[in-house]
């Protein structure tokens, strides 16, 4: 033990030396681009392009924000929606191997002039750069990811006691250890997946609340979103954020960025093939 404790320390002095952060970081890095190449091996995304894709959706929102987390009151039918979802694209992460659903987000999108955004119906007073405020552009021209939400088996590690088993959770133990590190990085393609729709279809600012902690882990992959507003209790304690193409792509790391164009051609092929059906579904993005 007295040894244990030796090395404990001496590896703590190392960790802070100039050397030891630079071998810290070089293993982050090694780490990041790891798992970003391993993604697909694993997790794909999905655009929710029909009425069964849009029922998975709401059911992970209830398990997550009616069941678990009781921010919205649970619903007989065991779906989550709300006003915004009529002008959303909804996107999935599922898990190959599996095939079971590992995580759901959209990007509320408004075309009409009376179509708003829920940060602006809820949160507006929050933002405090009135120059990125979404009522300064069009409406086809901002978008908000929100509603992300990971099921709980997919949160799960290796060594957490498993106790859902009654009610048909995924047993952590299924899963081999490459998988289990690629699932903290869900979340990571599912603000992918949103910010490759809408990408796809010219959307200029995208807005986000979130907590300042979730902020920064997605930092440390290189999404850089721009803090707008004071943190606010808006679903616990969450902040307006901004972020635009220039700031999105300028900042990934070479894995991370390899990742999002690999998602953006996977999702860009789930748009509807017939041509008249493909303008048409470009066509409500390009409304001035």
């Amino acid at each position: 033990m007295a040894n244990q404790s030796i090395f404990d320390t001496i590896n703590k002095k190392f960790r802070r030396t100039r050397f030891g952060k630079l071998v810290s970081g070089y293993q982050q890095l090694r780490e990041a681009n790891y798992i970003s190449s391993h993604f697909s091996t694993y997790l794909e995304p999905v655009l929710a392009v029909d009425d069964t894709l849009r029922e998975s959706v709401y059911k992970i929102r209830h398990n997550v924000y009616c069941d678990e987390l009781a921010f919205e009151p649970v619903k007989e039918s065991g779906l989550e929606t709300d006003e915004f979802d009529a002008y959303s694209r909804h996107c999935l992460i599922r898990h190959i191997g599996s095939n079971e659903m590992a995580g759901t987000v959209r990007a509320v999108r408004p075309l009409e002039a009376h179509q708003q955004l829920p940060i602006e119906k809820y949160c507006l007073s929050s933002i405090t750069r009135e120059d990125l405020s979404p009522v300064r552009f069009k409406r086809h021209e901002i978008c908000e990811i929100s509603r992300l939400a990971v099921p709980k088996y997919f949160r799960r590690r290796r060594s957490d006691d498993f106790d859902g088993s009654a009610v048909g959770a995924i047993n952590p133990v299924t899963y081999s250890e490459t998988e289990l590190r690629c699932f903290p990085f869900i979340a990571v393609g599912l603000y992918f997946a949103a910010a490759a729709s809408a990408l796809e279809f010219g959307v200029k600012h995208a807005y986000v609340m979130m907590e300042p902690r979730l902020a920064r882990s997605m930092g440390y992959v290189g999404i850089k979103f721009q803090q707008i507003g004071p943190v606010v209790n808006y679903h616990g304690k969450r902040a307006p954020y901004y972020i635009n193409r220039p700031l999105l792509e300028g900042s990934l790391k070479p894995g991370f960025a390899a990742m999002l164009e690999e998602i953006r051609l996977n999702l860009r092929h789930q748009i509807p093939n017939m041509p008249e059906e493909k303008e048409d579904y470009l066509r409500q993005f390009i409304k001035d």
